[in-house]
């Protein structure tokens, strides 16, 4: 693959502990948002982490996670060859470990995320081992990220608010344990464990875990998940404090969906006929005194307005995540 693997995506980590700065991970599930945000990595000469999830594999796969996975890996690989940029690829929430075992044979991810974090905490440690076992095995440059929420220890009927932040002591054991090389943690976002549950967004425990591991010998780069109510300064004080890896997806599908609505109603009788008038679209309007703008309804024009907003929105949120300008592949 022309698109990178795991041992430069862990020097790009490296970095990012070094200098304080992120990358935003960006999940796709169809081409024109990832060619945006390859374009707009371009523009902001950052390198790009791309993401997808099994059910984004699935619907690029027409109902096949594997096919999805082969289809997509390819169109990053000929997307990614002509720009001078790092792009890698990670498995976004993975939970099947059968699912994962096929991911590892292909060798297309650069990095792989097991998420056993509903789970109870020695059943999270057993399946985040087991993906680095697997990995090892079948020696695939491939990283591993984990997931640690929920305490161990507390039971759901009896649980507090408290249980869904990560504790860095049991961070420190799980990594230990684990040896995942990338940790998504709980500080008060809304997604995963904590999702649903009324958090107060904490960046100071970031520092907190992080102290933790690094006086375990751990330098484990941290990852933010949930992260679309955070504001840039509170991102910003994160990276700070470990967090290396920012996910971002529902930003982009409101986009996509926004900028063609946004076309599309500029001029709504170029797409649909004026009141009073019948759609006679079955018949393709022949010889009808109303038919709609092939240069308006023509998906390529809704599809490079997407890519272009696209590109600038990734731009945007590499230079609030620090990743613009450090691109190491140029």
């Amino acid at each position: 693959m022309t698109f990178y693997g795991g041992t430069e995506l862990a020097s790009v980590y490296d970095d990012a502990l070094d200098s304080g700065f992120g990358l935003i991970a960006s999940n796709i599930a169809e081409p024109n948002t990832m060619i945006g945000l390859i374009q707009g990595a371009a523009q902001a000469d950052s390198d790009l982490l791309l993401q997808m999830s099994n059910g984004a594999c699935t619907f690029a796969g027409n109902g096949d996670p594997i096919a999805g996975l082969r289809v997509m890996g390819n169109y990053i690989e000929r997307i990614a060859a002509q720009y001078d940029i790092g792009v890698f690829l990670n498995m976004d929430h993975q939970t099947d470990l059968d699912t994962i075992q096929r991911q590892v044979e292909l060798e297309i991810p650069s990095s792989i995320m097991i998420d056993a974090s509903h789970e109870e905490f020695e059943e999270n440690v057993a399946r985040s081992s087991r993906v680095v076992e697997m990995i090892d095995q079948a020696d695939a440059d491939i990283l591993v990220e984990a997931e640690l929420g929920k305490i161990k220890g507390v039971e759901d009927e009896i649980v507090s608010e408290n249980a869904f932040y990560t504790d860095p002591e049991q961070a420190v054991e799980f990594v230990d344990r684990t040896g995942c090389d990338l940790l998504a943690i709980s500080v008060g976002t809304q997604h995963g464990v904590a999702k649903g549950k009324d958090l107060e967004l904490k960046p100071d425990l970031t520092e907190e875990i992080r102290t933790a591991l690094r006086d375990h010998g751990l330098d484990t780069p941290l990852v933010l998940h949930g992260s679309s109510g955070v504001q840039p300064d509170q991102l910003q004080e994160m990276l700070t404090h470990g967090i290396c890896k920012v996910n971002k997806d529902t930003r982009y599908q409101y986009e996509y969906t926004r900028t063609a609505f946004d076309l599309y109603r500029e001029e709504p009788d170029e797409i649909v006929p004026p009141e009073g008038v019948d759609d006679h679209r079955d018949t393709f309007f022949n010889d009808v005194e109303w038919a709609p703008n092939k240069d308006r309804f023509d998906p390529r024009v809704a599809g490079r307005n997407i890519r272009d907003r696209i590109a600038e929105v990734y731009a945007d949120l590499a230079e609030v995540s620090g990743s613009a300008g450090r691109s190491k592949f140029n």
